[in-house]
Order: C-alpha cells, then structure tokens, then sequence
C-alpha cells in the first residue's frame, strides 16, 4: 500500500514541504499526493523528479489531483 500526502487546500510551497518531508522517510516505494491546484500538481511533480522519483501518474481526482510517484 502507498503513502497518501493530502497537500490540499495549502499554497505553495507547504505541498512541496510537505512532499519532500515523506520523500526524505521513505528510501523506495510508492507515494501519492493530494494537490487542488494546478500550480501545486507540477511543483510538486517536478520537486519528486528532482529526487529522482519518478511520477507514475497525475489523475483528476474530485476538484484536484491525485500525483502518484515511485521509486524502486
């Protein structure tokens, strides 16, 4: 089962904090995260990236996103 990080309703940068924060605990797996704006969907993409994630999916979900990531 994936960790869930539910960024929404917060403004950049917290979304990113706060997924750099799990990222830091977790050496592999499978993340995601709950975002509601389009600003925080590709920051915190590009911040999971910079990590060397990789972003597996970014789905709507409700009136947000859903961005999964994995690392192996």
């Amino acid at each position: 089962m994936s960790n869930v990080v539910d960024a929404r309703g917060l403004s950049c940068p917290q979304p990113v904090l706060i997924t750099m924060d799990e990222i830091k605990k977790m050496s592999k797996g499978e993340m995601e995260i709950l975002v509601d704006t389009n600003t925080s969907r590709e920051n915190v993409s590009r911040a999971a990236l910079s990590q060397g994630w990789t972003v597996k999916n970014v789905a709507e979900d409700g009136e947000g996103y859903r961005v999964t990531i994995s690392r192996d």
